[in-house]
């Protein structure tokens, strides 16, 4: 199942949610295209998991709009929540079943029948690469197999979105690769994604989009490379065989960092291809010969650490995300 081209998978606008007199959200709008990969980033206790909680329908927004695969999540939750899948940080897994047995299980509380019950559970264990785990309990699983089959039961009813809260924590680097490989397939399915992670990473290498949200408010949101321009401290590097070749560049390009001892120039630079067609236009011009050139841009723990003021990996605001979780499994209850 997938959402129609036509419409966004999911639209927010204004989206509120305060606990008592702390807010959570304050007013954030998000626009999710069908098909597309969306992480959204933050410190710990930014509102990431309120904002997924809320769109997967389980806890209500206390203001905005939400339309998810074009239902109003105010008039007609039951109706998103037939298109939706939600995989949390932890596995929902039954330990004391097999793999199989899970899947099964996913299946009738989907209201399959018997025969398409095991048909879809055949289908994703293959998928998962967990055909000779399937008839094994689950505790004897290892991380990645767990998170793997939590996928997998996420998917038995075919969701045209599924949210991904935080899929690969705790994962070894293997394991989450693996995890990413299953979610571009995902992806070239038609089916839309949206992504909370705390591995910049993971939202480098798999987002098409990605969204800041920091003390509830969305401070920047593009593609990996635009958000990466917004953070000065981007350069090329030069190198050069010869330092009168070096300091001849140094002089057409003014403002630079020189390091002498490696001859080489750092030249103030955004990475993008019309500067650096610029650059080698002057270089050119100057009939200046250079050895080797690479390109260097802020990555997204610069970004990160730019617009929120701290790391990524600082966990301020801890205490705030847990009341919160905890408030909204209450409400879910």
């Amino acid at each position: 199942m997938t959402t129609p081209a036509s419409q966004p998978a999911i639209a927010v606008t204004g989206l509120r949610k305060s606990y008592g007199d702390k807010t959570v959200l304050d007013g954030i709008d998000l626009h999710v295209a069908p098909g597309t990969i969306f992480s959204l980033l933050g410190p710990n206790g930014a509102g990431k998991t309120t904002t997924v909680q809320i769109l997967s329908t389980l806890i209500a927004a206390d203001g905005g709009q939400v339309r998810v695969a074009g239902h109003d999540l105010a008039r007609d939750p039951d109706a998103a929540r037939a298109v939706i899948g939600v995989t949390g940080q932890f596995s929902a897994v039954d330990n004391l079943l097999t793999g199989e047995e899970n899947l099964l299980l996913m299946a009738r509380l989907r209201h399959l029948s018997r025969a398409e019950g095991r048909r879809r559970a055949t289908e994703l264990l293959q998928d998962f690469d967990l055909v000779e785990a399937g008839r094994k309990l689950v505790s004897t699983y290892s991380g990645g197999m767990r998170r793997r089959l939590d996928l997998a039961m996420t998917l038995v009813g075919d969701p045209a979105i599924i949210f991904l809260d935080e899929p690969t924590t705790g994962l070894d680097p293997r394991s989450r690769r693996t995890m990413w490989e299953i979610i571009r397939r995902l992806v070239a399915r038609g089916v839309t994604i949206f992504l909370t992670t705390q591995y910049l990473e993971e939202a480098d290498q798999l987002a098409d989009r990605i969204a800041l949200l920091d003390h509830g408010k969305l401070v920047a949101e593009g593609t990996a490379s635009e958000l990466k321009r917004l953070i000065p401290g981007g350069h090329v590097r030069l190198r050069f065989t010869d330092v009168q070749e070096m300091r001849k560049a140094a002089h057409v390009f003014g403002d630079v960092q020189r390091d002498d001892d490696a001859l080489t120039l750092q030249v103030p630079s955004d990475g993008g291809v019309r500067s650096l067609r610029t650059l080698l236009d002057q270089l050119d011009r100057a009939a200046i010969e250079v050895e080797e050139l690479s390109v260097h841009t802020p990555d997204l723990d610069d970004v990160f650490l730019t617009l929120t003021g701290r790391p990524a990996d600082q966990s301020t605001g801890q205490h705030s995300e847990q009341a919160s979780t905890t408030h909204e499994k209450e409400l879910a209850r």
